[in-house]
């Protein structure tokens, strides 16, 4: 049984739309069950079960789809007509789409676009909420939420808590953005609907100082931290360097980061604790997470389809470790389905022996970069985490970056790679860093770059680690 929206106070003309009546809860939870329920059901359920599940799901979204006008227009251009796609099957034969399509759908009638498929001034009217991707490019890219696709997104984001240590009346010190951008707002409706612990929202380090986010952490003994990586190493730091406070004495139990490439180990030495990585998007909230055992992150099968599929072929990609961009399909989205959404993220399966938790769910490894943000320089496909995966592995440096792609005075292309000494340096020592990490990146590369040494702090207005939750790792001035 499907829990549709019911619109019994809001479907009269000039009524006020209201979230607590556009919902039927307990159909939506038996649809989607948040924890503890959902770890003794749909999390257990094997392979066939799963398939079974996502088959009639699927089909249900693409009915969906075929209402909405971005879709009718997109597949129409590839010669699907309605009634072609008849199983989970030949989701392959539907063409994907990207941001770039999606921004051309919001311009036909912003904020709204033609994904939507609503038009909240004449459709039945529900209560709607707008959230935007980072907008680290050009303006933010708008989404609209209807009551049930946001309410499943934050049943998602509490399951994912659970498997990630956070239990009732934790306290949760949440340092991502709270405004337009969805990961913060979206994380406070998560902990406080779904996990039971209290979210303490101090937001990015444009909101709250990064000195005073250590404060507020001491005095109030929050013990759990989700943000970005970058910022939580970053929070480390100012706490040992600048306070004087080892940020193991501070008591956080574990740490939900967006981990990338960043080092695991190193960052659990800072701070003393467990950290489990997630994924999500925008679009889509929470599409995979770490359980405790942390070999590799669960896709939440029940509301995802995903795909991992070769850059350079277009195809599926099924052999573990081998990477490739993932796709993904919402299975629950009303409003505005994603089917077949190129994220960008370039991922791998996890092979090998089933997670100890028990879950048949199929795990991802990790996120390796964006394709968007793939850079070829003389015949070499670099991606900004590498360079700075292997940055991060010098002593010399804090772990901060940002490369820079510029043509020199002869039209030749090169790359900077700006990044941050963790001590003072004098001139010799600079130069002695920048030349091992040049080898060093040659060797792993095989690309020879250009160094840079900067001190600690000094590209924070380049990257807005302490400003956004979007760090910005390349800058292209070609």
């Amino acid at each position: 049984m499907t829990a549709a929206p019911h619109t019994s106070s809001a479907g009269a003309r000039g009524s006020i739309p209201r979230y607590w009546d556009s919902l039927d809860f307990e159909a939506l939870w038996r649809e989607f069950p948040p924890a503890p329920e959902y770890f003794d059901g749909v999390y257990k359920a094997s392979r066939d079960e799963l398939q079974a599940l996502q088959e009639k799901r699927f089909l249900a979204q693409v009915e969906r789809g075929w209402q909405i006008p971005f879709y009718q227009k997109h597949w129409g251009k590839a010669g699907i007509r309605r009634g072609d796609i008849r199983s989970l099957e030949q989701l392959r034969d539907l063409p994907p789409f990207s941001v770039h399509d999606l921004r051309d759908a919001l311009a036909h009638n912003p904020p709204w676009g033609d994904l939507s498929g609503l038009d909240p001034l004449t459709d039945a009217p529900l209560p709607l909420v707008l959230q935007t991707s980072g907008g680290t490019t050009g303006l933010p890219r708008p989404m609209l939420y209807s009551p049930r696709d946001r309410e499943v997104m934050n049943i998602i984001t509490g399951r994912r808590l659970a498997m990630q240590g956070v239990r009732p009346f934790d306290l949760v010190q949440v340092v991502l953005s709270t405004g337009l951008s969805n990961g913060g707002f979206l994380a406070r409706e998560g902990i406080w609907k779904y996990s039971g612990a209290v979210p303490v929202m101090t937001g990015s380090g444009a909101q709250t100082p990064s000195r005073r986010q250590i404060e507020i952490m001491r005095a109030w003994k929050t013990n759990v931290l989700v943000g970005f990586s970058a910022y939580l190493r970053k929070l480390a730091l100012v706490a040992r360097d600048e306070m004087g406070i080892d940020p193991r004495t501070l008591g956080v139990k574990s740490l939900i980061a967006h981990l990338g490439l960043e080092d695991r180990a190193a960052l659990e030495e800072l701070w003393g604790a467990p950290v489990y990585d997630t994924f999500g998007a925008n679009e889509f909230g929470s599409i995979a997470s770490d359980c405790e055992h942390r070999s590799g992150m669960h896709v939440f099968e029940d509301a995802f389809v995903a795909e991992v599929i070769d850059i350079d072929t277009g195809e599926q990609v099924h052999e573990a470790g081998q990477r490739g961009v993932m796709y993904l399909t919402t299975l629950f989205k009303h409003v505005a389905p994603m089917i077949r959404f190129n994220t960008n993220d370039i991922t791998s399966w996890v092979g090998g022996a089933p997670c100890p938790c028990g879950s048949c769910h199929r795990r991802i490894s990790k996120l390796f970069g964006r394709a968007d943000n793939m850079v070829k320089l003389r015949g070499t496909n670099l991606f900004p985490e590498a360079v700075g995966a292997l940055v991060a592995e010098h002593a010399a440096t804090n772990g901060e970056f940002v490369c820079v792609v510029a043509k020199d005075s002869q039209g030749r292309e090169e790359m900077t790679v700006m990044f941050e000494l963790s001590a003072p340096a004098d001139e010799a020592v600079r130069t002695q860093v920048e030349a091992e990490l040049a080898l060093r990146i040659k060797e792993a590369l095989g690309v020879k770059l250009i160094l840079e040494a900067a001190a600690a702090g000094e590209l924070d207005p380049l990257t807005g680690l302490s400003s956004t939750s979007k760090i910005r790792r390349l800058i292209d001035r070609r």
